[in-house]
């Protein structure tokens, strides 16, 4: 679908240059077609981490990974888990991090310790189909690019917990509503387990 999406756009530009109508604002427009999320769930080849040869790569956009009160007394633990491999893009868990913890915030206070337990740093390449602002030339790209750094993401493996969440008794059916919006922005469904200092309690 994302190439079909591409080739058009790449035909349209073509019977621009044809018709000699195509101005360089269009042209910084298609400037480069950049593949969707759903393209980086899967994982496949391996991981691209030795930072210290890559060169441009852009920092993640998740910055925080602890929030609210880490001193409080807490009676549970809720635990966001994947229940899929995937990778998850520094983007897709900044913005579920922002969803659980505006609830949680605007809900519960200070009354509750947030952390993200995954840190995006692989990183993730592509291979630009048209580049070039004043389009000297019009390209396909070349199949098996080796591609530049657009972003960052981190590989889970199923079970593995994505957010932790410290609440008290109160503030249960309100962290696992705050769950349930963040899960929305990840690439996979989630589980919630439920934990008590303790043991373990159902869900």
């Amino acid at each position: 679908m994302v190439q079909k999406q591409a080739f058009k756009r790449i035909e349209a530009v073509k019977n621009l240059w044809n018709k000699q109508d195509l101005n360089i604002s269009v042209l910084s427009m298609l400037r480069g077609i950049s593949m969707k999320a759903r393209n980086y769930r899967e994982v496949k080849g391996a991981p691209y981490t030795r930072k210290k040869y890559i060169h441009g790569f852009p920092q993640p956009k998740i910055s925080k990974f602890t929030i609210g009160n880490p001193s409080g007394d807490y009676n549970y633990r809720l635990s966001l888990i994947a229940e899929k491999r995937v990778q998850i893009r520094h983007n897709a868990l900044e913005a579920s991090r922002i969803a659980v913890n505006r609830y949680l915030q605007e809900k519960l206070g200070e009354n509750y310790f947030l952390r993200v337990l995954l840190l995006p740093h692989i990183i993730l390449r592509e291979n630009k189909m048209i580049f070039g602002a004043h389009a000297d030339r019009l390209s396909d790209g070349m199949r098996g690019a080796f591609g530049k750094p657009v972003g960052t993401a981190a590989r889970v493996e199923p079970d593995q917990p994505i957010i932790v969440v410290h609440v008290n008794e109160d503030g249960l059916e309100i962290a696992k509503e705050a769950f349930r919006r963040g899960e929305a922005k990840l690439p996979t469904t989630c589980k919630v387990v439920i934990e008590k200092l303790a043991g373990q309690v159902q869900r």
